[in-house]
């Protein structure tokens, strides 16, 4: 192949990727365009012609028939709080440890579920409030090596509180719950 040659067709190469890359661009737009989107038959018009629901993935596509209203949002009650419980030590025993963090989920009907790490163990269990009463509640947790701790608290709202607990070991705290 003689220099020239070489140049001409290097020349070639160095164009066609120009052209090449316009050419991806303008195939990749409306599939870029469309992509995570879905169109959903969800009906036929009387003519017998399908309507669609076009939806983003993973959300469910919101679908109204012509001319049709929306249907009326019904409430469905108040949603679970995740809320953070700190427990400082109160006494000797616990001071070995220090402060202690985990969660608890207020169910919003009176229960909640209980958990945090102490010592490497995971303890686990569930929040109630006492019958009769709106704030105090009683919570019991347990560990698979058989550690379990018993606390007593009063929420001053559905999101913030504060109480003991006493551990199988004789340690005791004082519980922070929300922020």
């Amino acid at each position: 192949m003689t220099t020239r040659n070489f140049v001409d067709s290097a020349s070639r190469y160095t164009s066609l990727p120009a052209i090449s890359r316009r050419l991806a661009v303008a195939a990749l737009l409306p599939a870029i365009a469309l992509a995570g989107c879905i169109a959903v038959p969800v009906g036929s018009h009387s003519d017998g012609s399908p309507y669609w629901a076009f939806a983003p993935l993973g959300a469910p596509p919101i679908v109204h028939a012509p001319g049709a209203t929306p249907p009326a949002a019904v409430p469905g009650g108040p949603m679970p709080a995740v809320l953070t419980v700190r427990l400082y030590p109160a006494n000797d025993l616990a001071n070995q440890t220090g402060v202690l963090t985990g969660q608890v989920t207020n169910l919003m009907s009176g229960k909640g579920r209980f958990q945090f790490t102490y010592q490497g163990e995971m303890l686990v269990g569930e929040a109630t409030r006492v019958s009769g009463e709106a704030r105090k509640g009683i919570a019991s947790a347990y560990g698979g090596r058989g550690t379990f701790a018993r606390c007593e608290y009063q929420m001053s709202t559905p999101f913030m509180g504060a109480g003991t607990c006493t551990f199988s070991n004789g340690a005791e705290y004082q519980v922070h719950i929300g922020s």
